[in-house]
């Protein structure tokens, strides 16, 4: 409970930090909300009602103690431009990233594991070798030129897939696998080439140690004795990587979205930077930045879970 406190408040010192630095960096970009909405023929007297109407022109604390006070009760204000709530278009558009995600978090590890282990039991191999070479190449293919490649294979040349577009699961669940089957490949594919090369780091310097030499010499095969003793050791420092991996794929998103035409938070987020509606672009940020925090708060938590070490000091 003491681990799950200092987390906590942690956490929250992080977004309140985190926050003060979203909105003083868009504070400080050129250009007016006021003006861009209105258009460059506008008269003085309306920019200057509209900045009233919006609140830009109150003092800059003042804008940040209303934004940080309504993001403490849910409220992220309302867009600059469809004078809709910020708050229900986040969450609509957060559901979509979150499953993308996720399912490029599960196609990396469903590669990785197996791929990682392979590579490390049989590194003194041609086939151990192979692994490691695939796995460096994907490392250096960015995430978005795989997307386009995928589209090429399986919705251009094959049709088996489409090329973009977002089907809610609610309405049609074949569909919505369907939608986010080319998506999500194309960011467990790179991902799992980086994981890969952790596992198999991992699972190396796991093969050397004495207690695994203890359970050979006990009579268990070299195979079982990593699955039993190995793996459970292995997954330590896999865990810290498997972490800062999700936090990556969620901001990683962004650009996945686009190529997919995926309605998520990176293409609310890139709408909001084209229009200059800076309240939905802090909103969206601040929580991709807490989504982030809260990964790795959860992440050091199962880490302390799983390595019995932690836990005594």
């Amino acid at each position: 409970m003491r681990l799950l406190l200092r987390k906590l408040a942690s956490l929250l010192i992080s977004a309140v930090i985190a926050s003060f630095v979203v909105f003083a960096f868009l504070a400080v970009l050129p250009g007016d909300p006021a003006e861009v909405a209105l258009g460059t023929n506008a008269t003085p007297d309306a920019v200057a009602a509209l900045r009233h109407e919006f609140g830009t022109d109150r003092p800059l604390v003042t804008q940040y103690l209303d934004w940080g006070q309504g993001l403490l009760h849910g409220d992220f204000g309302t867009s600059y431009v469809t004078h809709d709530l910020i708050g229900p278009r986040i969450t609509d558009r957060l559901g979509v990233t979150c499953w993308l995600a996720l399912g490029g978090m599960l196609v990396a590890v469903l590669l990785a594991l197996p791929a990682g282990v392979l590579a490390a039991a049989w590194h003194r191999r041609a086939a151990g070798a192979l692994l490691s070479a695939l796995s460096q190449a994907g490392i250096a293919v960015p995430a978005f030129l795989a997307g386009i490649l995928l589209v090429y294979v399986f919705a251009v040349r094959a049709g088996a897939l489409p090329a973009g577009g977002y089907t809610p699961l609610a309405e049609d669940p074949g569909e919505w696998a369907r939608h986010l089957a080319l998506p999500c490949l194309s960011l467990g594919l790179v991902q799992g080439a980086v994981l890969t090369r952790y596992v198999r780091s991992a699972v190396l310097t796991v093969l050397h140690q004495d207690f695994l030499r203890t359970a050979r010499a006990k009579g268990r095969r070299r195979r079982a004795a990593l699955w039993r003793h190995g793996l459970p050791n292995a997954a330590v420092p896999v865990l810290t990587v498997l972490g800062l991996q999700l936090s990556t794929l969620l901001v990683g998103a962004v650009v996945v979205e686009r190529v997919f035409v995926i309605p998520g938070l990176g293409d609310l987020l890139l709408q909001g930077v084209a229009d200059r509606d800076l309240l939905l672009v802090q909103g969206v940020v601040i929580v991709l930045v807490v989504a982030v925090l809260v990964v790795n708060v959860v992440t050091d938590l199962l880490y302390h879970l799983l390595d019995p070490r932690l836990r005594s000091r």
